[in-house]
């Protein structure tokens, strides 16, 4: 790929992010444009769990993706230290998934997929115990992205809010943006999350993204006070190395609308006080939420748009985007190569 190769990549969290790193490492001229602040939305937003929830309950292709981006993690979160001096907080804490996770399905499908697990029985509780389950901090994370493309000389446009693609099909020239600007390239990628059906316009086609909010709230205890990452019924707690504690989420159907609710809150802080008491008497810090690109069956779009030669797609990640962003950055840059993927691309292809 010759250096003159310029591509646009469209939306700044965390799969625009490695898309635009990859892509920069392969010698491609990038440019990336966000509607708002960099890695401000669902990347932020998340829990940074490196692992599909329950993936005994989830198709292949999901879990391939995801296992296969969370691999990718440490060595990434070292580069990016190393370049940035931005630590992502990567650290393998561990989960205990509490009844009812699946048994001895649960327990079959880690064996066949290379993940330790075992049985622990405490309090006449029995958990199930994954040992190598890893977090990042996805907010040092995406501080760590920006920092290490503006050093790779990787050109960003924040708040500016591209039209609806008007373009009819063939070949894509440039993106305008809302307020009258041009944005030109040899390529386009789309990695826009929830908003990715909204920027296609009469382009999304079949494409079914839509947002999906997730409300979290954000404790505070001595560091240690919960050593392991717990899942309990769709529902989770997070402790970062400073003592802090994710509790989250909800998934809700509402639109574009991330305000946040009362009912939302007390519901979250019932089931966190539950999991661990200490957090009954725990103030809550933060409470906010965030909107995730949903798609049916949690199976991304990675895959050229079928009317354009020139533009791409990598969203639509749903709960997962900061653990497969990795391998779906690979994926990407593989095709946009002509180069086969280490995954089978026909499962992320877009929908017909």
């Amino acid at each position: 790929m010759s250096m003159s190769k310029h591509v646009l990549v469209v939306g700044g969290g965390v799969v625009g992010c490695l898309s635009a790193m990859v892509l920069a490492e392969r010698g491609w001229r990038v440019s990336l444009i966000d509607q708002g602040m960099l890695g401000g939305e669902a990347s932020w937003a998340g829990g940074g769990i490196l692992f599909p929830l329950l993936p005994w309950n989830y198709t292949e292709p999901v879990n391939q993706l995801a296992l296969a981006g969370a691999s990718l993690y440490p060595m990434l979160c070292e580069q990016l230290l190393a370049i940035t001096g931005i630590d992502p907080q990567y650290q393998a804490c561990g989960m205990r998934i509490m009844p009812n996770y699946g048994g001895e399905a649960a327990l079959q499908w880690c064996q066949a997929h290379g993940i330790a697990a075992e049985k622990k029985i405490e309090k006449q509780v029995e958990s199930l115990w994954l040992p190598q389950v890893a977090q990042v901090r996805n907010p040092r994370l995406m501080q760590a992205l920006h920092a290490f493309l503006l050093a790779r000389g990787v050109q960003i446009f924040e708040n500016v809010a591209l039209a609806p693609l008007q373009a009819e099909e063939g070949r894509l020239t440039a993106w305008p943006s809302i307020g009258g600007l041009r944005f030109e390239a040899d390529a386009f990628i789309l990695t826009a999350g929830a908003w990715s059906r909204n920027l296609l316009g009469a382009q999304a086609l079949y494409l079914q993204v839509k947002p999906m909010r997730g409300q979290m709230l954000l404790y505070k205890l001595e560091p240690g006070v919960l050593p392991n990452m717990i899942y309990h019924e769709d529902f989770y707690l997070i402790p970062r190395r400073d003592g802090h504690i994710i509790a989250g989420s909800t998934v809700e159907d509402v639109g574009f609308d991330k305000s946040t609710t009362q009912e939302a809150a007390a519901h979250l802080a019932a089931k966190a006080a539950n999991l661990l008491p200490q957090l009954a008497r725990a103030p809550v810090i933060r409470h906010w939420s965030g909107l995730r690109p949903g798609s049916p069956d949690n199976i991304p779009v990675i895959a050229r748009h079928p009317r354009f030669d020139n533009l791409y797609l990598n969203t639509g990640h749903f709960r997962y985007g900061v653990t497969m962003a990795p391998s779906s950055a690979d994926m990407l840059a593989a095709l946009m190569s002509d180069e086969t993927p280490s995954l089978d691309a026909a499962a992320y292809a877009f929908p017909d």
